[in-house]
């Protein structure tokens, strides 16, 4: 037997189809998926963090003593709507001595000489759950604050909060549409690749039944060449995403103030699941599609 020979023989192999095609398809079509997941990620944990710093300043009576302090620090930690962390509400007290010397260093101008007082209250920032951002929620707590002996007034930015609202539901829809829409494509795109690639196999396929062989006995070489081609997709993909994200981390500093390692991680393992279910499926419906052809539409 010649070369030719030899080299028709492996060509003809069942499940030989050409693969690097494939591969390289689905690691591309992963890969942009997952940018738009990283994408998606840090968008979210700018949103996160940008509606976990709306503060609200309650202004205390100038003749509060330590003890109403203290008392009114316990009342604000114990309503809902103060941002918790691990447990610790987020809520600062910010003496009127400590506020001047920030104004005064803000300013540049030392305003205590000019007025002989300190007409700056002593106030607490608390950091507002983002559950709670509503107008008209924020209104709500600002009254059942204001109610709290002991306190004189409390402020906060509206047009901030509106603001804040609007684009965190605006961001929300836009990025969900568009998910789906880049998700439904990228799936065809797959779904078309390998579709390609098994029509090259049609002939073998029909030949293999004419001698008896079964249907899940044809099928099983290609679903194991497409569990290993999605598989190592995913891989190829996530590492072109590291990479990415690891030179993206060099040339911006802050950028890792806004990344979730574990929700990249799980990003990564899900591009490796979905290049095996997709490859697998896919590849799965292309060949009942071509085991149910008769030879004249083969043609």
């Amino acid at each position: 037997m010649n070369k030719s020979q030899l080299r028709f023989k492996k060509k003809k192999k069942l499940g030989s189809y050409p693969y690097f095609s494939v591969v390289f398809s689905i690691t591309i079509s992963l890969f942009v998926i997952g940018l738009f997941g990283l994408m998606v990620l840090h968008t979210s944990k700018l949103t996160q963090i940008i509606s976990e710093n709306v503060e609200v300043q309650v202004y205390l009576d100038k003749f509060v003593t330590e003890n109403d302090k203290i008392i009114i620090n316990k009342t604000l930690s114990s309503r809902d709507f103060v941002l918790k962390k691990e447990d610790k509400p987020e809520i600062y007290f910010v003496s009127k001595e400590e506020a001047a010397t920030q104004l005064i260093e803000e300013t540049g101008q030392d305003f205590l000489e000019l007025l002989g007082d300190n007409p700056l209250r002593d106030a607490f920032t608390i950091k507002i759950s983002p559950d709670y951002h509503d107008p008209e929620k924020i209104e709500n707590i600002k009254a059942e604050i204001e109610s709290i002996n002991g306190v004189f007034e409390v402020s906060y930015v509206k047009s901030l909060i509106s603001t804040i609202t609007e684009n965190v539901t605006i961001i929300g829809f836009v990025l969900i549409g568009f998910s789906a829409f880049l998700i439904l494509a990228t799936l065809i795109l797959i779904n078309n690749t390998i579709k390609l690639a098994l029509f090259s196999q049609r002939f073998l396929i029909r030949s293999m039944q004419l001698v008896g062989a079964t249907k899940s006995f044809i099928r099983k070489p290609f679903l194991t060449r497409a569990l290993l081609h999605g598989f190592l997709s995913g891989i190829l993909s996530s590492a072109l995403l590291f990479v990415l994200l690891e030179y993206a981390n060099l040339k911006i500093d802050e950028l890792k103030l806004i990344q979730d390692q574990n929700k990249i991680y799980i990003l990564f393992g899900s591009l490796v699941v979905l290049g095996t279910l997709v490859g697998l499926i896919s590849t799965y419906r292309s060949m009942n599609k071509y085991l149910k052809l008769s030879l004249d539409q083969l043609y």
